[in-house]
């Protein structure tokens, strides 16, 4: 063990591994300093273990009682809050993300775990159904039928760059798969693998207490791609969650759709959430939009999947929100990137859109990055309707602190603008009184493009709760049904089974006569929480 307390080994069958292959070391991206200790990538054997173990384990943590795995979710927050002070400081090294920041990013992600624990013990989310036998019925009998959700089996989760906790080991991916009855196998994101380790040993923990198959959870390690590429194309597994680039995000579909059994990708990927100014709002608030705009777009140095990349504003009359807007992006100081491969990647796409011609930067941060931090600054593009329109490319996601101004004038009709978009995320719309004819139209359209609509407001920051929706349409998601974030984030792992004709004993509990869960069921097209006669 290193003087970090991290062994830089894959988290298999409740233990580490041993041996590894090739090596690599985390960067602290504020000062280019390589990180102890060195981590290993994950041996063939180690994946085959590690996928082989999750196989076995899936039937008896699938079978447990939503009682015992909601206690299992709170043990892992549990845990996760014991080492809070070392996840933190050491995410802080790996991330560059200040600390009041990944403290609340630590509490969101033990809330996630007590959120589907709370599911969990509602059992609303089974969706329990039964129709009861009518054997007097004519000219046919109907047999006793009773469906609800079970586990897929073995998920793979991808660790995302932009949230080391809540999106990543023990994120909303592995808190959903493992409420819905899924042993995880992550593959760790190599930004932050002191992060991930520490985080992967708290949930093995919560299972070694409770008493569960050591193959519930696996921590893959891996600086490349053939670790994360193998885990997927793994017979065991069944579903992937990711979050990431739409390039990686699709090279996943891609591989899930090829193999002998095709299984589901839920991929979140690039998006550039389209915000419409409407002429009302704009003369009655522009200084305050720019404001909040401002901060919106470079939250996080412009690196949440939610940020205003497109901002559809009038031509006439915005003047003044310009030129606050310009003068406040000129002051930000550097924008810390998470890694310098982000920063250097966010440098070249900025450099390719002047390069083209495509759009005019008509505002630059005027600081200087530090020599050695990977850090970047801040740029606002702009074009009118048209050219927006025939240049398809420039909807596409830019990772970084840039958004894209887009001028409208009276003529031009923002509806048919609106509908040639392709899916996003989010999508919001800034109106006043005046506006709100063509806002709900706008919104009208605006509700087949994106997950969420919001109505003036911002769409940085999702909140955790039942409500919540973050996904949308293709390309934004691989898939436009489901939701990443919030309670229904559940059923991305779970399928329907029906049960028909079964003696009571051997029915899943949920689905017995004398309902012993006390779960809510819709029993004979009723919902209910008696047991039945």
């Amino acid at each position: 063990m290193s003087q970090t307390g991290l062994h830089g080994f894959s988290l298999i069958g409740g233990e580490r591994t041993q041996s590894g292959g090739a090596g690599f070391r985390a960067v602290n991206p504020a000062t280019g300093e390589k990180l102890v200790p060195e981590f290993h990538t994950a041996t063939g054997e180690d994946l085959a273990r590690a996928a082989s173990l999750a196989e076995a384990a899936a039937p008896p943590f699938g079978a447990l009682s939503a009682p015992e795995r909601a206690a299992f979710l709170r043990a892992v927050a549990a845990e996760l809050g014991a080492a809070t002070e070392a996840i933190v400081a050491r995410a802080h090294l790996e991330t560059g993300l200040p600390f009041p920041r990944l403290q609340g990013e630590m509490g969101r992600t033990m809330g996630q775990f007590r959120l589907f624990a709370d599911v969990l013990d509602d059992g609303l989310w089974l969706d329990a159904r039964i129709d009861e036998a009518l054997p007097e019925r004519k000219p046919a009998p109907r047999a006793d039928i009773r469906s609800m959700l079970l586990p897929l089996g073995p998920v793979a989760v991808f660790g995302a760059s932009n949230f080391p906790l809540a999106f990543s080991v023990a994120g909303g991916d592995t808190a959903s798969a493992l409420a819905a009855g899924n042993p995880v196998v992550v593959k760790a994101h190599p930004a932050h693998p002191g992060t991930s380790e520490l985080v992967g040993r708290a949930v093995q923990r919560a299972i070694a207490k409770a008493g569960l198959p050591a193959g519930v959870f696996a921590l893959l390690f891996d600086a490349g791609i053939d670790v994360g590429r193998a885990l997927v194309e793994h017979p065991a597994i069944k579903a992937v969650g990711f979050t990431g680039s739409t390039a990686a995000g699709q090279a996943l579909m891609r591989l899930c759709a090829a193999r002998p059994e095709p299984i589901p990708v839920y991929a979140e990927m690039g998006s550039a959430n389209p915000l419409f100014i409407l002429p009302g709002a704009l003369r009655e608030r522009s200084s305050a939009i720019a404001q909040h705009l401002q901060i919106s777009f470079t939250l996080g140095s412009g690196q949440m999947c939610t940020k205003p990349g497109l901002v559809f504003l009038p031509g006439s009359g915005s003047a003044p929100f310009l030129t606050a807007f310009q003068a406040g992006a000129a002051a930000l100081a550097p924008q810390q990137m998470l890694t310098p491969g982000i920063r250097s990647k966010y440098a070249s796409a900025i450099q390719e859109r002047k390069a083209e011609g495509l759009a005019a930067s008509i505002a630059e941060a005027q600081a200087q990055v530090p020599a050695g931090q990977a850090a970047a600054i801040a740029e606002v593009f702009s074009v009118t309707l048209s050219e927006f329109q025939a240049t398809p490319e420039l909807e596409e996601e830019i990772f970084g602190p840039t958004t894209l101004l887009i001028h409208y004038g009276p003529g031009d009709d923002l509806l048919a603008t609106a509908r040639s978009l392709h899916g996003h995320l989010t999508a919001t719309i800034h109106a006043s009184e005046e506006d709100l004819p063509l806002a709900t139209e706008l919104a009208r359209v605006l509700q087949g493009k994106a997950g969420r609509v919001i109505f003036n407001g911002y769409p940085t920051g999702v909140e955790v709760c039942a409500a919540m929706v973050h996904g949308g349409p293709f390309p934004s998601t691989s898939d436009g049904r489901s939701s990443s974030v919030g309670t229904r984030a559940i059923l991305r792992f779970a399928r329907p089974v029906c049960f028909q004709d079964y003696p009571d004993a051997a029915l899943p509990r949920e689905l017995q006569r004398a309902n012993p869960l006390g779960i809510l069921r819709l029993v004979n097209g009723t919902l209910s929480r008696d047991a039945q006669a």
